[in-house]
């Protein structure tokens, strides 16, 4: 296994062991959330590992954690190896004796939130399982939609398509009346324009960096009775990044996420349930190109002076 593969945190007071992140228990209300290399599709965690995935993640959300921070707060505090940032944004709060940097460079020192379990999804354009359900029925979420759309056609507005958070299996859809009925009116609606508000904001921000970001999914928490984002934000696991200057609809669009892994799985034959067969090397390096070309694209970096200054 490469050096640059983390498959597992094995840190102390573990939390809780995701499909990618694995969560540690630091006191005072926060959490180390370290982003794996594991990557999942369909709900089930592959066999195989994507190098320097989780420094993409974690650096990735951070990036956007901070960009949109002004439509609303989050529970990121800082990277785990920007020691500086947490003397100055936590008191009280140490990190485990001797944390490897390989560890740190991938995990963010967080807020403890109370988790809402619900995956606040934001469809800008027709893809994935929304194209499925409209070819089926001509709907998207259950709404109708217009005649005539083809693969991958931005809708008229962006949809809010929530989801359940399932701890084991596959994430159901939602209606409104549902996510009204578990968490109330009022925060239902919040969680609606909020979830709208980020993803319209960052697929403008994209969209000038050549990169569409087709779709997404969020996750939020309460703190202090506060509605906060949790978990990641705006990365190629969460989201669909499409190659602008690609773009093309009535087709399937040239990406820098994990569809590449996606429809390898589904053309190898595999039937989406557990066990997932093993990636080939092949598939694995051009997981982690596209990874990395989506964060050299939105944010401007170069990702040889990133993975440095993480190593």
């Amino acid at each position: 296994m490469p050096q640059d593969v983390i498959i597992q945190s094995d840190l102390p007071d573990l939390l809780h062991r995701g499909k990618v992140r694995d969560t540690h228990d630091l006191g005072n209300g926060c959490l180390l959330m370290v982003a794996t290399d594991r990557i999942s599709a369909f709900d089930v965690v592959l066999p195989t590992a994507i190098p320097q995935k989780g420094l993409v993640l974690s650096r990735l959300s951070a990036y956007w954690f901070q960009r949109t921070g002004h439509i609303v707060p989050n529970h990121l505090i800082a990277m785990a190896d920007q020691a500086e940032r947490l003397v100055s944004n936590s008191s009280g709060v140490s990190l485990p004796d001797e944390l490897p940097q390989d560890i740190a460079a991938r995990a963010m020192v967080v807020r403890k939130a109370e988790r809402i379990d619900i995956e606040c999804v934001v469809r800008g354009y027709i893809t994935g399982s929304a194209w499925a359900e409209y070819r089926a029925s001509g709907t998207v979420g259950g709404g109708a939609m217009p005649e005539g759309m083809r693969e991958g056609d931005m809708f008229p507005q962006s949809l809010f398509t929530p989801t359940t958070k399932a701890e084991t299996g596959h994430d159901m859809p939602m209606s409104m009346d549902e996510v009204r009925d578990m968490v109330g009116p009022e925060l239902a609606e919040k969680l609606e324009d909020t979830s709208r508000q980020v993803y319209e904001f960052a697929r403008d921000e994209a969209r000038a960096h050549g990169i569409i970001i087709a779709d997404t999914k969020m996750e939020f928490g309460l703190l202090d009775g506060e509605l906060i984002l949790i978990d990641e934000l705006l990365t190629p696991d969460s989201s669909r990044f499409w190659d602008a200057s690609g773009y093309e609809p009535g087709k399937s669009q040239p990406n820098f996420d994990k569809q590449f892994v996606r429809d390898w799985l589904l053309n190898s034959g595999w039937d989406r349930e557990p066990p997932a067969p093993e990636l080939p090397p092949d598939v694995v390096k051009m997981t982690t190109d596209r990874y990395i070309e989506a964060f050299e694209r939105i944010t401007g970096q170069a990702w040889a002076g990133v993975a440095e200054q993480a190593g």
